[in-house]
């Protein structure tokens, strides 16, 4: 390759000839690369003097291409297309994207998240398939091994190789069916809570459930010597839900979630009481790998996930 002589070519000579040869018009050329007609008149002048051919005729108001002109034109857009994809090599566009990205999803986030999340997807990235599951034994094995990309759970330190991604704070609260007689009542104890049987749900993530596991809600009662009733234990959300729907069952949740709408489930909710000790705040996070971190598809996919829970918790 004779680097000398291409040297003494300034290759952005080759973007201007394929704009007059696309427009055939200096001042239309000139306007299409935001410069001035005198300005796109020099470049012709260099252009002709670099590639020592006229390259142009004019006929009325249009640039006719003389024969080597018409030969470039065949052949430059070819090698601008070349220098173009060399150049941008590295820019994700998610449109190209072709694979498949594996998340861990409580139920209680999946309901409204998963779907939304789903539809931007197929309109942005048609060629990414999501794997979404909740049934996950060990998140900080599976996001180290690779077979998991992300999780969402509630915040809480794994390894130094698992980064998080704040998502939302929530408050806890107590939910029972619409009509239940705690819902009307102005100020609620904790022993009139403790009068009614508890549906537990865990919400996070988990595969077998037992009444045997104790929930950080029945140890707090523990250290008031306190205990409630458990009428059932499950990881499955719905279920949950359309249990305490169906009786006088309390189960122990968010006061504010991404099941904004409970009134849709015939659900209303309470603070926890005064007197029962909790924090004020539980953080839900995105997990996520450092191995991943750099990667386009992960990157642009925690985009969408953090606008998605942003626009839910502005409603």
């Amino acid at each position: 390759m004779n680097l000398q002589k291409l040297s003494r070519l300034d290759l952005n000579l080759l973007v201007s000839l394929q704009a007059l040869l696309e427009e055939k018009s200096v001042t239309r050329a000139a306007e299409r690369l935001f410069i001035s007609q005198p300005a796109m008149s020099r470049v012709l002048q260099r252009l002709r003097y670099q590639l020592d051919d006229p390259l142009f005729t004019r006929t009325g108001n249009e640039l006719v291409p003389t024969p080597k002109a018409r030969n470039l034109q065949s052949r430059l857009p070819q090698l601008l297309d070349g220098i173009l994809e060399m150049v941008s090599e590295g820019e994700f566009d998610p449109a190209t994207y072709t694979g498949e990205i594996s998340i861990a999803v409580p139920e209680f986030v999946a309901i409204s998240l998963v779907s939304k999340l789903t539809r931007v997807v197929t309109k942005a990235a048609p060629g990414l398939v999501l794997s979404v599951s909740s049934g996950i034994e060990s998140v900080g094995g599976d996001l180290a091994e690779g077979s998991l990309d992300f999780a969402i759970d509630i915040e809480r330190t794994i390894s130094e190789d698992i980064s998080s991604t704040s998502l939302a704070t929530y408050s806890p609260s107590i939910w029972m069916r619409h009509g239940h007689p705690l819902a009307s009542k102005k100020d609620v104890s904790l022993i009139d809570i403790l009068a009614y049987p508890f549906v537990q749900y865990y919400l996070l993530i988990s595969k077998r459930v037992s009444a045997r596991n104790d929930a950080r809600f029945d140890r707090t009662l523990r250290e008031l010597g306190l205990k409630r009733e458990k009428a059932l234990v499950t990881n499955q959300l719905m279920t949950a839900m359309e249990t305490v729907c169906g009786s006088d069952c309390l189960m122990v949740a968010t006061q504010k979630g991404l099941i904004n709408d409970l009134s849709m489930h015939r659900i209303d909710s309470i603070p926890f009481p005064d007197e029962l000790p909790h924090e004020n705040s539980i953080s839900l996070v995105l997990l996520q790998h450092q191995r991943t971190k750099g990667s386009p598809i992960h990157q642009w996919l925690v985009s969408k996930i953090i606008a998605l829970v942003k626009q839910q918790e502005a409603r």
